[in-house]
């Protein structure tokens, strides 16, 4: 009976040193983090302090952090709140950027459409009329036809 108490006891003290498992590594922040998973894939293996299975401070030491002349300050709430009020404002600038120049496309698109039709009009031998500046209707004649036409033309140049 003693003998089992005894190995029973050893192996519950074998299982807890896995059950404490613990990983220690530096993110690219260079703040330490501390888990009993895995760091991610991304995070190289100079990085990782402490792992389970390997006895502690036998793995190198953590990579220096991305600026070594200025030591790494932890992110204050604020600052996180300043990075994404940053972040949201540029992607709501980017995003009024795509829709303007949307709208613009498909401003431009009418108009060439729109230019097209008038050319199809001009060509085809109907009488146009356009209204002057009193509000009164003429119809253009034969000189005033082929300028309209050369000015359809010119803005088309830029439909293609």
């Amino acid at each position: 009976m003693k003998s089992r108490t005894l190995i029973a006891l050893l192996s519950l003290i074998c299982v807890q040193g896995l059950a404490m498992a613990q990983y220690i590594w530096v993110d690219e922040k260079g703040n330490k983090q501390y888990s009993d998973t895995a760091p991610p894939a991304s995070v190289p293996k100079s990085r990782i302090i402490k792992a389970p299975g390997a006895a502690s401070g036998t793995t190198s030491a953590p990579a220096p952090a991305a600026t070594p002349s200025a030591p790494a300050k932890p992110q204050t709430t604020a600052s996180k709140n300043e990075d994404y009020n940053k972040r949201r404002t540029e992607q709501a600038e980017a995003a009024q950027k795509n829709a303007a120049e949307q709208q613009a496309s498909q401003d431009k698109k009418a108009d060439c459409e729109r230019a097209r039709s008038y050319q199809r009009s001009l060509e085809s031998g109907e009488r146009v009329a356009n209204v002057d500046s009193k509000g009164e209707r003429y119809f253009l004649d034969d000189n005033q036809r082929s300028k309209e036409i050369d000015q359809v033309k010119k803005a088309l140049a830029n439909c293609q």
